[in-house]
């Protein structure tokens, strides 16, 4: 075996991987192209458990969803633009808010993030996929099936009205006796289950699935986000969905949990919610962060300044973030021990943010910027942050907090932070990652015109609402009088939401247009130094014809840098062509010690997350033998998926090693 710097303890496997390389168009890569593609036309379609599939479809229905929430938004832009307008009713308007505020918080921030973690991880880990293949198939369908079930409700004028944060009383069965409440209840227990699933994968993944040599420190910032919010979420997500769970049956059983006049607790509900609501807040924000902490340092022709304090900073960010959820609740009579205790936990949680900050303004100092529209949006995206942490840090102290809580003033703050902070990264992200999707550029000229158009159009758009809130208005209303001096502010904040809008369009029309017209790209145009951008654009269905040694932190940048082994560690690495395989390492060191043998592609996981949705329909419906049957079609899909398989073993002749011609 030829040494390729980290070899495998013969005690640990059935049998030791070859080394080597695997030329273009040889046999050995011809082999795994068989192995690792999915089958053509709609077949392969619904069965595919390719990683780079599942994560391109979260992006695009994740970003139907932000279109969705974002034309909800505009048509109560509208209605509130100038006073006494009649364009919705009261009812009309309370569930276009609260179908916005459930669109955009749950169906469009994490999971676009998780379409770029599940795109790239196994790339930037150096393996061939995720570590539960058709567990992430399923966790793709759940969340489709639990976003359509939430808009099912629409057209039938029986959508979610209680807003986002759902509190009782008024959600319940007293107050709201239609299906609208036992529509979102259900939803989102269901959109919990896909969450937990795909927290679990990515949680596996990194431990198992890096390459050998990826130590636990040279893993990029962005894996180390979406791990910390996957590990969030497993904590998080369980309480939000008891909360749901508990009103149902408070709406549909007659339990009291959150009935006073019975002995319950309206106040139970808050602290179940916001023990996940304010996590959730970091989940949708520490994988943004990590695509600018990966993404900025290319265009700063450097590295990340402060690696190891940006990656603590994450894990503290989130670590505390469980410890604050109280700040949301400094209105409802609280003890003062109790707010003085989370009023100084908010302030606490800005310093970890700070370090990020710091980070990013120091790259950018101490690097030779280029300005390509992606570092516009990372530079822009630095700016939104700050503003949405000093408003943060306001309503962290009670008696400010007393004043601003049910104003347009935390509207403002909620906007900078989750649309701000997540929407330009992301775009910046796929103008970033657009040719290692599809092999081809973005136009820079149309880029940087929806930069302008987006930068500009938010902060007119919800800079004011902070003015609004300082004036008094209130949240959560539909109209308002003349006189209250609320005009200008409502539409300055009306015309900025379509001038952003109007950037996202041109956002559009630059993908449209560079699908078709894109200049090719190579396989790392932006010479960047991570490990996805080793592989063609865009990437073959088995990633990494050998899965790669890694030596450092900067794979692709180790001779100008001066670190790794002194020599290319990725022409050669382990070959692994006897079925679907992909190397195992330890979780800390990466070291190698198991070959992982990959499930085929299956309808399984479509399935399973189509009978689990309508057992659902059944329990809204109160169809009971429906709903049974649908527990039985779950039973014998998880028995499909579990069916064992014969291993697929097919040897292939030794193959000289072409460096010019090696498959990277």
């Amino acid at each position: 075996m030829k040494d390729v710097g980290q070899s495998i303890p013969d005690s640990s496997l059935s049998r030791i991987p070859e080394v080597g390389c695997a030329p273009i168009g040889s046999p050995v890569e011809r082999r795994l192209a068989e192995l690792w593609e999915s089958a053509p036309g709609w077949r392969g379609w619904l069965s595919t458990v390719d990683h780079k599939t599942i994560g391109m479809r979260y992006l695009v229905t994740a970003f139907v969803f932000l279109l969705m929430g974002g034309v909800e938004a505009l048509i109560m832009r509208l209605q509130l633009a100038r006073p006494d307008q009649t364009l919705l009713t009261p009812e009309q308007y309370s569930q276009l808010f609260t179908m916005h505020g459930v669109t955009m918080i749950f169906l469009y921030s994490l999971p676009i993030l998780s379409g770029f973690s599940n795109y790239l991880w196994p790339l930037m880990l150096g393996s061939r996929d995720m570590a539960f293949p058709r567990l992430n198939a399923l966790s793709y369908w759940i969340f489709l099936f639990a976003g359509i079930f939430l808009y099912a409700s629409f057209p039938l004028g029986e959508a979610p009205n209680a807003g986002w944060f759902n509190y009782v009383p008024f959600a319940g069965l007293e107050y709201n006796t239609g299906p609208n409440i036992d529509v979102y209840a259900l939803g989102m227990v269901l959109l919990g289950i896909s969450t937990t699933v795909g927290a679990i994968n990515f949680i596996v993944t990194l431990f198992r699935m890096r390459a050998p040599g990826m130590s636990i420190n040279r893993v990029p910032i962005l894996v180390w986000g979406t791990l910390t919010a996957s590990v969030a979420n497993i904590f998080a997500v369980p309480s939000v969905s008891l909360a749901f769970f508990l009103l149902w049956l408070d709406r549909q059983v007659g339990t009291h949990f959150f009935d006073v006049l019975n002995g319950g607790k309206p106040l139970l509900w808050q602290h179940l919610f916001w023990m996940f609501g304010h996590p959730w807040v970091y989940a949708v924000v520490l994988p943004a962060m990590g695509i600018v902490s990966d993404a900025l340092p290319t265009f700063c022709r450097r590295p990340l300044v402060g690696y190891s304090a940006v990656a603590l900073s994450t894990m503290a960010t989130m670590l505390l973030g469980f410890g604050v959820w109280i700040h949301h609740m400094f209105a409802t009579g609280l003890p003062t021990l109790a707010l003085s205790f989370f009023s100084a936990a908010s302030m606490v949680i800005s310093i970890p943010s700070a370090v990020a900050v710091f980070a990013w303004l120091a790259t950018i100092w101490l690097g030779r910027p280029v300005f390509n529209t992606p570092f516009l949006f990372f530079a822009g995206f630095v700016i939104l942050f700050v503003i949405g942490g000093l408003s943060g840090v306001m309503t962290a102290a009670v008696p400010l907090d007393l004043q601003l809580n049910e104003t347009y003033f935390i509207v403002a703050h909620l906007h900078y932070v989750l649309l701000g902070i997540n929407v330009f990264p992301v775009v910046g992200g796929i103008y970033y990652w657009f040719p290692k999707f599809f092999g081809r550029m973005m136009s820079e000229t149309l880029g940087k015109w929806s930069f302008w158009v987006m930068f500009i159009g938010f902060n007119l758009g919800f800079f004011p609402m902070h003015v609004a809130g300082l004036l008094g208005m209130p949240r959560r209303i539909y109209t308002y009088a003349p006189h209250m001096g609320w005009t200008t502010v409502n539409m300055l904040t009306s015309v900025g939401s379509f001038v952003f809008a109007a950037g996202i369009l041109i956002f559009l029309v630059n993908i449209l247009v560079s699908l078709k017209r894109g200049v090719p790209a190579t396989s790392n145009p932006w010479d960047a130094p991570t490990l996805e951008w080793a592989v063609p654009s865009p990437p073959p269905a088995y990633n990494f014809a050998v899965i790669p040694f890694v030596a450092s932190r900067h794979p692709l940048w180790e001779d100008r840098l001066g670190e790794g082994v002194g020599r290319s560690s990725l022409e050669q690495g382990y070959l692994l062509m006897e079925g679907r395989e992909t190397i195992g390492t330890t979780p800390l060191d990466a070291t190698p010690d198991i070959i992982l043998k990959m499930p085929d592609d299956s309808y399984a996981p479509f399935f399973l997350g189509l009978f689990s949705a309508l057992i659902f329909v059944g329990l809204l419906l109160h169809w009971r033998d429906f709903t049974l049957l649908m527990a039985a079609a779950c039973s014998l899909s998880l028995i499909v998926w579990m069916w064992p398989r014969k291993a697929l073993v097919q040897r292939v002749p030794d193959i000289e090693c072409d460096k010019e011609t090696a498959h990277v």
